[in-house]
């Protein structure tokens, strides 16, 4: 446990490097900030810091930088989530606003406000089809062999796909169809549409397998395809200073474009919450050298998925959570 006057030094070397990504002297937090202490003081405080492992002291200088516990015990204890400027607010506000009638729409536009505002690079996901459940399901016939599937699942996220047939359809027939499909799916988990589904239907509503067949199978492909993977703002990672190192930017590029890195970065942590990972603390060994803060965002309690920033180690951790705090609220009280 750090006493008062090693977590205001600690803060201050911190936010100092934050702002400058250069190592941090005893005499720079003297100057900068009003700590009421004396260099020498500062000087025997940054020693003992880092004697904790709270500071790291590179080779090129004789100032010390925050290690990853140093971060982390920043983020836990030290940072304040209310570093968003009136100006931000009304910008956040103004983009929010906006007519939106898809989830889609809304995860891309809180996705690119994030990034513009912290000028980190920002990337979300829609939820699970594992957390889903159907809310409607409707057959439209668009010709004699042509049929419309649209599934409205509880999070608002709608799905839709076109289904060919080798014979003619009716419009009673799909009157049918949209009663069966809604009074044995409304509710349930997206997965039900399973064989089981599949063999209750062709018992009950007596057709053939040429009508039912193509329909559980085409709705299993469009339900069972990849999650959409939203990316802002990756060409701001190059304006800092950590990306000047090759083997850092290769890296990065690499993990922006594996998208199994990407899902599982999104996926971890837990809901409702702003989850901060430091350099080890990522599971993926890819991830090792950033810092991925994450958060599930919903809209008038549905769950829209999980939204994440990737930026250095010393990334300016107390602006982007009060950041993603405000959009988070902002969220939960936005209708859709």
């Amino acid at each position: 446990m750090l006493d008062d006057r090693k977590k205001k030094v600690l803060q201050a070397i911190v936010e100092e490097y934050v702002n400058t990504a250069e190592p941090v002297s005893s005499s720079s937090i003297t100057n900068n900030y009003e700590l009421n202490y004396s260099s020498a003081t500062i000087r025997n405080e940054m020693a003992n810091l880092e004697k904790s492992g709270y500071l790291e002291k590179t080779h090129t200088s004789s100032g010390r930088i925050p290690s990853e516990k140093g971060y982390r015990y920043y983020v836990d204890e030290l940072l304040k989530d209310d570093n968003i400027s009136i100006e931000e607010v009304k910008y956040i506000s103004q983009k929010l606003e906006t007519k939106i009638n898809e989830i889609e729409e809304i995860t891309k536009i809180t996705t690119s406000t994030i990034s513009e505002i912290t000028h980190y690079t920002t990337v979300a996901i829609g939820p699970s089809t594992q957390d889903l459940l159907i809310e409607e399901v409707k057959f439209v016939l668009l010709g004699p062999r042509m049929l419309m599937a649209i599934i409205l699942t509880n999070t608002g996220m709608v799905k839709e796909t076109i289904i060919k047939f080798d014979e003619d359809i009716t419009e009673k027939q799909v009157e049918t169809i949209n009663y069966m499909f809604n009074q044995k799916l409304k509710g349930q988990p997206i997965e039900i549409i399973d064989a089981p589904l599949e063999e209750y239907l062709i018992k009950e509503m007596k057709y053939s397998v040429k009508v039912i067949k193509p329909i559980i199978e085409q709705i299993k492909k469009v339900i069972s395809q990849e999650r959409q993977i939203y990316l802002q703002g990756a060409n701001k990672a190059f304006d800092l200073p950590e990306f000047n190192s090759l083997e850092v930017a290769k890296n990065f590029v690499n993990i922006l474009d594996t998208k199994e890195v990407m899902q599982d970065m999104l996926d971890s942590g837990f809901a409702q919450d702003i989850n901060v990972y430091i350099g080890e603390e990522n599971e993926q060994k890819e991830l090792k050298d950033f810092s991925v803060i994450t958060f599930k965002h919903n809209v008038n309690g549905k769950d829209l998925g999980t939204i994440g920033i990737i930026g250095p180690k010393r990334m300016d951790y107390s602006k982007v959570i009060s950041v993603m705090k405000y959009i988070n609220k902002k969220l939960k009280n936005k209708g859709i």
